[in-house]
């Protein structure tokens, strides 16, 4: 992949977040010349979520039509729903230069690193599994099976930290915010990049 720009993967737990430090970064874009990959899902909006903004919503069978048709980066199924990543809009975004930055779970982000390895792999992590629990259990949007799913999944999800570049905590969301620019403006500085 010989793309000028950055492929920036920003991942972790469910409720550790992923989407606060993400829709934070993303108010800066113009000034970090980002821009935010907006992934297809077949689950159900939440409330205040927006068609082609937080996600493009999709019933399952348009889904399997655009896996059939090798229109994804990655895809995967968690807790019953689908969710991945458009491949022609990442390219979209490489060409001019800019950072696209992906959401995504410990799953897409292997599938992500195999077709880019120089990617930056960027791992989000809990001060404590008891904030993460505490997180969860706030939104107040999933049942306490999805809940507890979660929490289990987080656990074996931190055993793949190692297969990142960076881990960055999110106690302080303003501090892990400052941290990931750091890493951006570092990435963009590299002369060789390297894969890990």
């Amino acid at each position: 992949m010989e793309d000028k720009g950055l492929l920036l993967v920003v991942s972790g737990p469910a409720g550790v977040g992923k989407g606060t430090l993400c829709k934070r970064l993303f108010s800066q874009a113009e000034k970090l010349n980002l821009e935010y990959s907006v992934s297809v899902t077949t689950r159900s909006p939440r409330p205040g979520e927006i068609e082609g903004k937080e996600y493009y919503f999709r019933t399952r069978e348009e889904f399997l039509d655009m896996i059939a048709n090798n229109e994804f980066l990655e895809w995967a199924e968690f807790c019953g729903n689908l969710y991945g990543t458009p491949l022609f809009h990442v390219h979209n975004v490489l060409k001019q230069d800019k950072t696209i930055l992906l959401e995504i779970d410990i799953q897409g982000a292997k599938l992500v690193k195999e077709v880019f390895p120089h990617g930056v792999f960027i791992f989000i992590v809990p001060p404590t599994f008891t904030e993460l629990a505490d997180r969860l259990h706030g939104r107040g949007t999933e049942s306490e099976e999805v809940i507890a799913l979660r929490l289990a999944q987080a656990v074996e999800e931190m055993q793949n930290i190692n297969d990142y570049d960076y881990a960055v905590e999110n106690d302080e969301v303003d501090v892990a915010v400052e941290k990931i620019k750091s890493i951006i403006i570092a990435e963009h500085c590299r002369i060789k990049k390297t894969s890990s």
